[in-house]
């Protein structure tokens, strides 16, 4: 058996030498950090989708409005994604989820938050003046594209591939974005 690192890893625990911090007692379980990360992958998304649709709107919104909208699309899914959730455990157990399953479920959902973060943080300083609405869209458009490109790399280096698999892996995770993508536009007439 493998002996951990000071780091509390294991050679057989981390693929092609990549070191895995040992989990603690206070880390919430894997599924609800999967969970989590999927929701906010959506939220990413649609802030994707939100901005790209203002930022060729530019000329006709304020930029108080593109933050609010910004807000509202994020609060929204994040909302959508508790309520699936609620309806869900319903269905399975045949009552409403209580205590620490209700908690779990508004982790889960108000993880997608901070998806929005730093391109509401980019909007509102449009709003005070420090950067133009196009360029703080373009930037939003930038932060959310580089967040879903981090994922996607992280998610295919983890895996026990070789590297020229992990490459077509990270290919096709990005033909799929730009497919979600465009479809997200489509669905907003552009």
């Amino acid at each position: 058996m493998d002996e951990p690192d000071p780091a509390g890893t294991t050679d057989r625990a981390a693929p092609r030498g990549l070191r895995r911090r040992r989990r603690g007692p206070d880390d919430p379980p894997i599924e609800e950090m999967a969970e989590a990360l999927k929701e906010r992958v959506y939220a990413t998304f649609t802030g994707l989708a939100i901005v790209l649709v203002q930022h060729e709107n530019a000329d006709h919104i304020s930029a108080g409005r593109a933050t609010l909208t910004l807000l509202v699309g994020i609060v929204a899914i994040t909302a959508a994604g508790f309520v699936a959730d609620v309806v869900s455990h319903l269905v399975v157990h045949a009552d409403f989820p209580r205590g620490r399953e209700l908690a779990r479920m508004g982790r889960v959902a108000g993880s997608a938050l901070g998806s929005a973060s730093i391109p509401l943080i980019l909007l509102v300083l449009a709003v005070l003046g420090v950067f133009e609405l196009q360029g703080a869209l373009t930037a939003a458009s930038i932060v959310y594209i580089v967040t879903l490109a981090l994922i996607g790399y992280v998610a295919v280096r983890r895996t026990r591939l070789t590297w020229w698999e992990q490459l077509i892996g990270l290919g096709m995770l990005a033909l799929l974005g730009l497919a979600v993508v465009g479809l997200q536009q489509l669905a907003h007439g552009h």
